[in-house]
């Protein structure tokens, strides 16, 4: 009858219940409990079903989307780990690939691994790459090491022998050695975790699952515990980085699958969004308490890549942690509601340290003491004190004016309006120069695209930021401070898997292909078994990363349904060409090809997905939509940094479709406040989302 989503996040927690029989909505926010995550869902559980209209055995599904993986490799504070690898190769880990992804920065540095050097065990054995024995496991030697772990107190434990992709025996009678003999550790092998060539992707990815793993089953264990201590006992369900949902059972096993799991719920509710609105290109900007997730929907799909990177220095290619992980392009940059604000070399920095739900923002009242972006946007008058949230809680904006003069304007030698002015736009900075990265240096032309922009702060910096860009309409979804957690309602089930064999793209091959898929088949077939009962309904897409003989990177593809004959194989051909042409603007059609990494996923379809708009329109509505007005910053309309002007305060409970405000305006609703400069005009569209469109002359 119902299905309930909930995204936790580092400042606050999400829930949306949805009404199965008409697909009625009711969202709202509460202040996630940091250092116990379930506390809040469980308060939030316990006032849902206090209100009587609602008993457990209604609730048929629990959607869950969480940051915890993700905050566990961002700040260093996963398991204690140990990684055995082949002898000889003990330092891949931490040397990396010698690549600088920044040649002019002479002080760049990197990203300190998950591992130390003394974290690292050597053990004879060697595979070649055709999966030949070239050494034998050293067995004994393999057992004193596994003792050594034990003694030495490690919770989790990482494998990755050279070339286990090709053949997988040694990792497996390691790891068969490790759970005997360290009983107290969870085991991650990089055959079933990443079976992927390249070893120090590879080996990355296998360590930050083994890292993560322990946490992450704590957290689940703890969560599932709390949720059906409170009488419900629906399906649970975990949403991956790639967009799709699993049990926990394959969450726990694969942790590394969730790290970007609540900013993927996103961007499939801007994919939703889009297909309900007819808009094929659009960027996704979601800004919450603690950081803010840019992305791209390009042809009414979110734009998947086969490899991630968590952790990146300035947004550069190859500076992160890189994971062999199927997952929605994002870029995440520590920018959100909390981010703290500071003073340094006489310039104001914002973030990426976040003030989170605890202590907080100084308006909160909770006994934060630094400034934030929240604290700003209250101060230029964005934010109404007594509305935020609501009105479930009152801000302090005495307190928030007293903290950005204390710590910016004074020793910046600014009033506080030009300090706060100072926060907001170089956090607008900071954003806009990710989106570019995210939008131009990928080749998407930002003028050709709409911004959709949710999470509790994103409606308030993204009018800016469009201008900024040059993007001519922003739409806010209905909901859009939930965002993420009405993006779990829009989810199918999904599983896939990657397996590297490089095969020529030829007639000759299709018995290795096949293969191949038989292959990764099976491994699908025997995690599908903790996701659906019978497996009907089931749809398989198979993909291929493939390049012309002799380049060192690939480009990954869609391969056709179907018997894999000669057929298949041209039609592999021509999908290849047809990508290298649009990425590169021609082809070698002399050249061979072949295909290396092989990927098959088997996706179970919702069978009524979640409608995002309020299809019942506002039309019989007659109290008027504008409340009245408040003096806000909107330097846009002359003046100095600072300008105070007298803006339209709306209710966008009350606006009708058609209607249309221009700026200076806010538009108030429960979990979020958008704000519409001058010269824009907003409206409510046909299902009740708010559309602006952004006047890009005054930019030019």
């Amino acid at each position: 009858m119902y299905r309930l989503a909930f995204d936790i996040g580092g400042t606050f927690t999400d829930f949306v219940l949805e009404d199965t029989r008409d697909h009625s909505l009711r969202l709202w926010k509460v202040p996630s409990s940091t250092g116990a995550p379930a506390d809040a869902v469980v308060t939030a559980l316990r006032d849902m079903l206090a209100d009587g209209g609602i008993v457990p055995g209604d609730i048929s599904a629990i959607l869950h989307a969480t940051t915890v993986a993700t905050n566990a490799i961002l700040e260093r504070k996963g398991a204690r780990t140990a990684l055995v690898t082949t002898r000889g190769f003990r330092d891949i880990a931490l040397l990396g690939r010698q690549k600088r992804p920044d040649t002019n920065d002479m002080n760049l540095g990197k990203q300190k691994p998950l591992l130390s050097r003394s974290d690292i065990f050597e053990v004879t054995e060697r595979i070649e790459a055709d999966g030949s024995v070239n050494t034998a496991l050293d067995t004994e030697e393999m057992d004193r090491i596994a003792e050594q772990i034990r003694d030495a107190g490690y919770k989790a434990i990482a494998v990755m022998f050279l070339h286990s992709y090709a053949n997988a025996a040694h990792e497996r009678d390691a790891g068969a050695r490790l759970a005997q003999l360290c009983p107290d550790a969870q085991v991650s092998l990089s055959c079933d975790v990443s079976p992927k060539y390249r070893e120090y992707e590879r080996v990355t990815t296998t360590s930050a699952n083994a890292y993560v793993q322990p946490i992450v089953h704590r957290y689940l264990e703890r969560l599932e515990g709390a949720v059906h201590s409170e009488g419900l006992s629906a399906e649970f369900q975990i949403m991956q980085s790639n967009g799709g949902l699993v049990s926990p059972s394959i969450a726990r096993a694969f942790p590394i699958r969730i790290v970007e799991s609540g900013p993927a719920a996103g961007v499939l509710m801007c994919a939703q969004l889009g297909r309900e609105e007819g808009l094929d290109h659009l960027l996704t900007f979601d800004m919450g308490g603690t950081t803010a997730k840019l992305g791209a929907i390009d042809f009414g799909e979110p734009s998947i890549v086969p490899t991630f990177e968590v952790d990146t220095i300035k947004f550069r290619k190859g500076s992160g942690l890189p994971l062999n992980i199927t997952a929605i392009e994002l870029l995440e940059i520590g920018a959100g509601g909390g981010s703290i604000a500071e003073t340094g070399m006489g310039l104001i920095r914002v973030g990426p340290a976040s003030a989170g739900a605890v202590p907080g923002p100084i308006c909160y009242g909770g006994g934060g003491t630094r400034a934030t972006i929240t604290d700003a946007n209250l101060a230029l008058g964005y934010l109404d004190p007594d509305y935020f949230n609501g009105g479930l809680m009152s801000l302090d904006l005495t307190a928030a004016e007293s903290g950005i003069y204390e710590q910016i304007a004074a020793p910046l030698g600014l009033s506080t309006p030009e300090a706060a002015w100072g926060v907001h736009s170089v956090a607008n900075s900071n954003m806009e120069r990710a989106m570019r990265v995210v939008s131009v240096e990928r080749g998407r032309d930002p003028r050709k695209h709409v911004l959709i922009a949710f999470g509790g702060a994103g409606p308030l910096h993204a009018t800016r930021l469009a201008r900024a860009l040059g993007v001519p309409r922003v739409m806010i979804p209905y909901g859009a401070g939930v965002g993420s957690a009405l993006g779990l309602l829009t989810a199918d089930k999904k599983l896939d898997n990657s397996l590297t064999r490089v095969l020529p793209l030829d007639a000759s091959q299709t018995s290795p292909i096949r293969e191949v898929f038989d292959h990764l088949r099976q491994r699908l077939d025997d995690e599908l078994r903790h996701v659906t009962g019978d497996g009907s309904g089931i749809v398989w897409r198979r993909g291929c990363s493939m390049r012309y003989r002799g380049q060192g990177y690939e480009l990954r593809v869609d391969l056709p349904d179907g018997e894999i004959d000669e057929g298949f194989v041209a039609a592999a051909k021509a999908a290849f060409e047809d990508a290298y042409r649009a990425n590169y603007g021609y082809v070698d059609s002399t050249a061979p090809i072949d295909g290396i990494d092989w990927h098959l996923m088997a996706v179970i379809p919702q069978a009524t997905p979640a409608s995002l708009g309020r299809m019942a329109s506002n039309a019989d509505v007659s109290e008027p939509a504008l409340k009245g007005t408040r003096k806000a910053c909107f330097p846009e309309a002359g003046g100095p940094p600072g300008n105070y002007v007298e803006a339209q305060v709306i209710d966008r409970y009350l606006m009708r479709p058609g209607e249309t405000f221009s700026g200076p305006a806010l538009i108030e609703e429960r979990e979020s406040t958008t704000v519409v400069l001058p010269g824009d005009t907003a409206h409510l569209t046909e299902t009740g989302h708010l559309m602006i469109e952004i006047n890009l002359e005054g930019t030019r």
